[in-house]
Parts: C-alpha cells; structure tokens; sequence
C-alpha cells in the first residue's frame, strides 16, 4: 500500500504527545526546534496538568485536539503508545510520528498490528524524525548542527545515527533528512515517491538495512529516476550473512547480500560501502548535472605519484582508464613539450608549464570521445597555506572554465580524506565541478556518475523483468511433494524436477547394492563413474566416496568396496541407499551452476568454473532470479570460465556458451518458481563438451526448506 507522507513532510498543525513542563524530553526538542526555525503553524503539547509547556498553551486530553491536526509526536514510554495511537486515530488525527523504543515482543506485535490496519499515517517506531529544510520544519527531538544547510540533497536513513554523521560531514546541502526507524507502517518507497515529485529536491541518498517490499522500493526508485533526478544506496549490515549455515557449494559463494548487489543493478540504483563514498557520492551528483553513460576516464594531475595511485584505485573499482587517440596524444605533446601524451598526464612533467598550455592539452582529452570523464587530481584540503592556495588558484580556476566548457563530467578530487578549502568549493561549484575528499571516494563517485547516467538513460527499470517464456511453469507438480521434505532432497526427486525444467543430466542408474550395481553397469557402459548414495553425505568427493574411469566388472567391484569403506570410515552413521553409476564424459570444460533462496528478492542463480575446487577457485557471476538466456550469456562472459570457453590463449577449442546460458535461465527459472520451498541447490560439476557446447549435469544437489528473510 502506498501512504501519502505529506502530513508528516508539510504540517500546519503539531502536536506534541511527552513534552514535560519542567525538563527537556524528545517533546520538547521538538517544541524548541520548531520556535528555533521560525515555524508558523501551530504547536500543540498535549499534557494532562500543564497550562503551558515552553511557552506554549497544552491540551489536556488527544480528544481535545482539533480535526485538522497534521501530526503528533509521540514520545511516551513503550506501555501506553498503542492505546494513544488509537486515541488519535479516533481524534481523526491525519498521522503520527513515534520516536518511543523499548518495546516487549507482546508491545511490539499490538503495534505492528494496529499500524498494519490503521488509516492514519504511522511513522517508526525507534526513530529521530525528520527535517524538512526547505521549510523550516525540524519534527526533530536533538540538536541540529549548524553544519547542516539547506541544499537540493535529500536523505532517507533508517538509522538515526548514520543521519547526524551524513549532516555533519556532507559539504552540500539538505532539502530534507528522515529517520526511519523500524517502518512498522510507513516505508523508505513512500517517502522516496513523495521526493520525486519534491521540487526541492534533485538527489536522494538512502541508508538502509533491508527492503522489506522490493517491487515497492523498485518502483518508488523507477519514479526518482523518471522525474530526472538521482539516487545512491548505502546498504549496511553486509558482513552478517557470513554466519549463516550452508550446505551447499553456491551457499558458501553466495550470500544475501549479492541478492540485494543484483537488485540494485537490475534497477539502476548505484551503490556505495561507507559514510565517506555515499558523501562523495552526494556531493558529486549535487554539484554536476553533466552525464555519461561510460566508465573511460582520464586523469590529469601535477604530480606523476599520485596520478598513478589514481589509476591503481580505479582498476581496483573496475573503472577503465581511456585509451587516448594517436590525435590526442599529438595535441597534448605539442602543448606540453616533455609529456607522454597517454593517460593520466602528469602536467609536472613538463618544466615551467604555464596554464595556458595546461588548458590545451586538458580541452584535448575532453574533445576525445574515448574520454567519457575527467579527473582533476589536485590537492585541495581546508590545511593549505595561503601561500599553496594563492599559488593553486589559477589553476583551479582554469579547471572551472573546463567544467563550463564541456558537457562531460568534471570532478577534481583531493588525494586526502581532510576536509578540502571552502574557497576551492566556493571557486569551482558554480562551474559544475564537484571537489571530494579521497581517491577512493571520488572515484568511487566516478562511477556512480556512469551507472547515473546509464540509468537515467535507459527504459529498462522493472526488478523483474520477465525471462524467455518456457511454458506453463511445472513447479505446482511438486509443491505437495517437496512440503514433505527438509535438507537434501532425494537423487530421484531431484532428478525428475531438473528434467521438468529441461536441465539435462548425465545417465545414471542407483543400485541399492554391489551386485545389483554390477548387473546395472551394463546398462550404462564402461567406462562409469560410481559414488555412494546418501541422504546424510552431501559432497561424496569429500570423503572420497567417487570413483572414476572404471573400466570392467572387476574395477567396479573393487571400487565399490572401497567406496563403501571410505563412506563407513568418515560417516559411520550415514544410512546408506546403495550406490550411483553414472556414465563417464572425458575431456569435458567443468562448470558450476547453482542458487540460493535470498527472501524478499526470490532467489540468487550463480555460474562459474566447477569441479571439486569450486570454493578455491571462486570464480562466479550472479543474477537475480529470473535470468533471461541474454543475461546468463553476459553472466558467462564475466567469468573465468567464459573466458576459457572462448578459448583463451588456445587451452582449448573455442566453445559456444550458448546452451550453457540457455541451463543458466533454465534452473533461474527453477529457482524464481520453487525457492520458496527449495533453499539450496548445486549442480557441480556441470560438463561441457569442448566446441559444441552441450552440456550435462552431473551431481545435482537440493537442500529443502525456508531461508529467513534478507
């Protein structure tokens, strides 16, 4: 349900439920910050004995509240906010602002139950409010810093504390700043929405510790970006998932957190890791409007260390450094006598170089079109003498002109996290030239500045995009039966939902003993693979329960029984089913497919290079299911193993990873339908016939049961 927030955003009329008469509560704050900022509406303490709560005339009841009030902070203790929420509900009060914490399990499920059915506007529990700057409307219990200014950037953090340090250490200025607590009712996606239509505001920065609704956040996204205005996510609380217990090889690769990276790729959402590349981030896209939809920088600065440390940063982030053209080169070297002309340039290198030659070199690396933006290495931090500042201000001048002259992104970047000059900022803002603190940081929102643009550029926004039809999904033939089952699934059920799904596997036959397996190897053919079959061992190759390259009746024997005396060895409880012959396909590329259930978000598909090292190796790509047969093909390409099917450096005959791709959206496809049921599930390896391309699932493995949510 979407919630329209205005009441809370915009209200004339507040009040203000746990003011005190002779101390300072969050009330108060409240109170005293709206007289702070000029607020001309009306406040309303509401207090049962006070005439007057700072300076201001209290009711004495919620039923005395007029029907217009917009909303009342509600700063009580845990016991009694359910029943006063209930008693301004029926005041027809429009909505409410909890700050209260502390709750039981019993007081917290009466008030997830009453914010689930209520008509008035719940916002928190367990939160600090919000400020809107634009308007002077602080429905905020602290202290505001002085350091905060109104500004075009608006922020939605579910922490409060993450709040004051991003208000404390953002040099651009706030529109608006929320906290949103626990968002028993009201969301991040409805305050996202009512931003997007906010003339206010031009970029949203969000810090979040889950999505409880993705297709909400999604569309609530696709709504800032359709208004032409921009978005980043800081999402905490990654290193977490680390502690979950897996049983299978892709839950070892694959953890939540790749289920929220996927989702904010498929909706164009750039991302960042800390406080200091979300505020480098915010800063960026405050300052600049220029777009570009490519990651080919170019770097310029006065010294030939830094510029290279610059562009050992950027490989570390995937940013490519541009390749300039013979043309731009030959310009660069004729404006500076000394220089290279490739990229970065270090306009140190060239003795006594004025600013002038400087400019030309610069304006021939922007009009180059394999320059997509450009960083200005330059030291800028608020410690430089007047000296060092008066001897850089013309060259941070003719960087402004730069900025102005060009439709491309033009970011100066101080190599140091300290706090840049307010004058270098005050110089260059005007321009569209953002000036951030750290290589890391502003490269970091480099690349934000790319997937902004490819964002707003695209019309391909939905979190689901519908993958190659294939049919009426089989997944209800299998819901009963699975519902049956928790941790690994049966070989023989396995197998049948694979096959539904179109996922070839390799011939196969289970003998439930040595001499049904010896009359059963016929069946097969040598030479045969045999390993044990058990419900309680996992990975066979662990305990050295796979035998392979068997070759007659005799070897079979022997192996047989050493497989069953290895099993008996390492896991003497094991019940043991018999065994599994299995044909044997030589020289075959091993590959890894897999998926783990990631709710909300449906489910998390992998692929990368198989076999027994798979863990060592960790070579893998991951999409969010459903995945269509064009993106497992990109997924493929990303990895090692892509590369190696492509032939790399002759190791084998180039191979088509076409139906690899096409069992990538196939077992997608398994994964969207059925990870509600199936949490786990490895097919490893996956053989690949060098050339063609066809493959064949040897060892599928399907852990039943329900992952808790993200």
């Amino acid at each position: 349900m979407q919630r329209d927030v205005t009441s809370l955003i915009r209200p004339r009329v507040v009040a203000v439920l746990g003011a005190s008469a002779n101390r300072r509560t969050q009330g108060n704050g409240v109170i005293q910050n709206l007289q702070r900022t000029g607020f001309d509406g009306r406040i309303l303490p509401i207090h049962a004995t006070a005439e007057t709560v700072d300076g201001l005339a209290a009711v004495a009841t919620i039923d005395q509240l007029p029907r217009d009030t917009d909303v009342t902070v509600v700063a009580i203790p845990a016991p009694g906010v359910t029943a006063s929420l209930k008693r301004l509900e029926q005041a027809g009060v429009r909505s409410a602002m909890v700050f209260t914490n502390g709750f039981s399990a019993v007081e917290e499920g009466e008030l997830r139950r009453f914010a689930e059915g209520s008509r008035m506007i719940i916002h928190g529990p367990n939160c600090m409010g919000l400020i809107n700057f634009s308007e002077g409307l602080p429905l905020y219990p602290s202290t505001i810093t002085d350091k905060a200014q109104h500004g075009k950037v608006a922020l939605i953090a579910q922490s409060g504390s993450a709040a004051i340090s991003l208000m404390n250490s953002t040099a651009t200025g706030f529109s608006k700043v929320i906290t949103m607590g626990s968002e028993f009712q009201v969301t991040a996606p409805d305050y996202m929405r009512w931003l997007a239509e906010d003339d206010r505001t031009q970029v949203i920065g969000i810090v979040l510790e889950s999505i409880k609704d993705p297709e909400s956040f999604a569309e609530a996204a696709s709504s800032i970006r359709a208004a032409g205005k921009s978005i980043v996510v800081l999402k905490v609380g990654r290193s977490a998932v680390g502690a979950l217990a897996v049983q299978a090889h892709t839950g070892a690769l694959v953890s939540h957190e790749d289920a929220y990276g996927c989702f904010f790729a498929r909706c164009g959402i750039p991302t960042v890791e800390d406080y200091d590349q979300l505020t480098a981030t915010l800063e960026c896209f405050a300052t600049t409007s220029a777009r570009t939809m490519g990651r080919r920088i170019g770097i310029v600065g006065i010294s030939g260390g830094e510029t290279a440390l610059a562009c050992d940063v950027a490989a570390e982030l995937g940013i490519e450094i541009a390749a300039w053209s013979e043309e731009t080169s030959a310009r660069i070297r004729s404006a500076l006598s000394g220089s290279t002309g490739q990229n970065p340039l270090d306009l140190g290198a060239t003795v006594h170089h004025t600013t002038e030659q400087d400019a030309a070199a610069i304006d021939a690396i922007l009009e180059d079109p394999q320059t997509d933006a450009l960083l200005l290495v330059q030291d800028a931090q608020a410690s430089l003498t007047p000296t060092m500042l008066g001897n850089y201000t013309p060259r941070i001048q003719a960087y402004g002109k730069h900025g102005q002259a060009t439709a491309k992104p033009v970011v100066l970047v101080s190599p140091t996290s300290e706090n840049t000059h307010p004058r270098i900022a005050a110089e260059l803002a005007p321009c569209g030239v953002p000036v951030l603190r750290g290589l890391r940081n502003g490269l970091v929102a480099m690349r934000n500045l790319a997937t902004r643009g490819q964002s707003l550029a695209t019309s391909e926004t939905s979190p689901r995009p519908t993958a190659q039809s294939r049919g009426p999904s089989p997944a209800a033939d299998y819901l009963a039966e699975l519902a049956q089952h928790e941790g690994p699934l049966p070989g023989p059920l396995a197998a049948r939902i694979l096959a539904a799904y179109g996922i070839p596997l390799v011939r196969s036959v289970l003998a439930r003993s040595a001499e049904d397996a010896l009359r059963s190897a016929e069946e097969i053919g040598y030479p045969l693979v045999a390993k044990i079959s058990s419900p309680d061992v996992a990975h066979r190759s662990d305990i050295g329960a796979v035998e392979l390259g068997i070759a007659d009746k005799e070897a079979l024997a022997d192996a047989l029984e050493r497989i069953l005396r290895k099993t008996r060895a390492a896991r003497p409880e094991a019940r043991i089913d018999g065994f599994e012959l299995q044909e044997e396909l030589m020289d075959r590329v091993e590959a890894m497919l897999g998926f783990i259930a990631a709710p909300p978000f449906g489910a998390v598909t992998l692929v990368g290079t198989g076999g027994t090292l798979v863990e060592l190796e960790d070579d893998r790509a991951v999409g969010l299911s459903p995945i269509s047969e064009q993106e497992a093909a990109r997924m493929i390409a990303g990895t090692r193993l892509g590369a190696r099917l492509g032939g790399y450096r002759n190791l084998i005959t180039p191979t088509d990873p076409g139906k690899l791709a096409s069992l990538v959206a196939n077992l997608s496809q398994l994964a969207h339908d059925l990870s509600g049921h199936i949490r786990e599930c490895d097919l490893n390896p996956v053989l690949i016939r060098k050339g063609s391309g066809d493959v064949r699932v040897v060892d599928a493995l399907m852990i039943a049961g329900r992952r808790q949510e993200c």
